[in-house]
């Protein structure tokens, strides 16, 4: 009996409306890196800095996403895989960040980590929102709504930890909610990483 394992189907043809649904969270992801790169050096926030370089990731990923919709499978979980890895070196990154900022000991500025933390996520509800739809499909589809979950989490998050700085004058509340964005980076880029490489495995080209 011949082996089918090295055979995979053709292509999907790109769904147009992930497509659009890409583009915008693109746009949205990267309007809000800027805008929390900016707030949180400002208000001295760990959460928010890494809160922007996590938006920055996530509009490359959104990137790399429309430009393999058209490709097979099998490339597609391998872009999966690299995102994946990202996604966990992330929060290898905010952990070392946590660390830098704790050793500083400078609280940050709660109504601007307040402020900006509401507009985050705001601005993640609705890209989550968009992609939910799209959360059951291969590996690369995944980890585009995973990576929107976790962002929605996360500025929920910052805005516990600016009513915690606001209340206590510590910078405690802040490190705990960057090492808890860096937990979910970890676990979700395992997850991706996990499925990349069971679909490259069973689609390998011939």
């Amino acid at each position: 009996m011949a082996c089918t394992c090295s055979h995979e189907p053709a292509p999907i043809k790109p769904n147009s409306k992930f497509r659009t649904a890409l583009w915008i969270a693109l746009v949205i992801n990267l309007s809000m890196f800027f805008i929390e790169l900016i707030g949180g050096a400002y208000a001295h926030s760990s959460s928010l800095w890494a809160d922007s370089l996590d938006f920055f990731g996530d509009a490359v990923n959104y990137g790399i996403s429309l430009a393999v919709l058209s490709a097979s499978l099998y490339w597609r979980a391998t872009v999966a895989l690299v995102k994946g890895i990202t996604m966990a070196l992330f929060g290898v990154v905010v952990m070392g960040k946590v660390i830098y900022a704790y050793i500083q000991g400078i609280p940050p500025e709660a109504i601007t980590m307040g402020i900006i933390g509401i507009i985050a996520l705001l601005a993640n509800v609705v890209t989550a929102l968009i992609l939910y739809a799209f959360r059951d499909g291969d590996s690369n589809m995944k980890s585009v709504w995973l990576c929107s979950r976790n962002d929605a989490i996360g500025n929920f998050a910052v805005i516990l930890a600016a009513v915690g700085v606001f209340g206590t004058g510590s910078l405690i509340p802040d490190l705990v909610v960057a090492v808890i964005m860096a937990s979910l980076g970890l676990t979700a880029g395992y997850h991706v990483i996990q499925q990349a490489l069971a679909e490259r495995r069973i689609n390998v080209p011939e």
